[in-house]
């Protein structure tokens, strides 16, 4: 259990340091897709904060102790931060890496999870690949 627990953690940390991401691209995004784009960057960090908090739970329940504090985030995360002074196809292309990233990592701890028997990990996390993957798709055709 403690592997699929790290493997759980390590989400919870991609995702906190994907909403706080989020939020600066919201915040910093400029250009004629101004409108657009803030708008995307929102509903993408509120639904990261959820799938932090689902995933963060289940550590929880399954017995471990998710991790809570941004200097753990930051010793984990297989994502980086935002720099800052990124254009606006810069921010869709970090984020479908980062969201790619975290879908590739699911597939990990699905298995694990699967292997271990543990269906309503499993659930949860094919759940919450669904959701990315559909964002993968969308976010895709803006570069084209």
């Amino acid at each position: 259990m403690k592997k699929l627990i790290d493997l759980l953690n390590r989400e919870v940390a991609n995702f906190a340091l994907l909403f706080t991401k989020l939020h600066q691209y919201h915040w910093l995004v400029k250009g004629v897709r101004f409108y657009q784009f803030h708008q995307l960057f929102e509903k993408l960090y509120d639904e990261a904060s959820e799938h932090m908090d689902a995933v963060a739970e289940r550590v929880l329940m399954i017995g471990g102790v998710p991790l809570a504090t941004m200097a753990d985030y930051l010793k984990i995360s297989t994502i980086q931060e935002g720099a800052g002074n990124e254009a606006d196809m810069q921010m869709i292309n970090q984020t479908i890496y980062d969201l790619t990233t975290i879908d590739e990592e699911l597939k990990v701890a699905i298995k694990v999870g699967q292997e271990l028997e543990d269906e309503v990990t499993v659930d949860l996390l094919i759940g919450i690949s669904r959701s990315l993957q559909k964002h993968l798709w969308m976010l895709k055709t803006l570069e084209q």
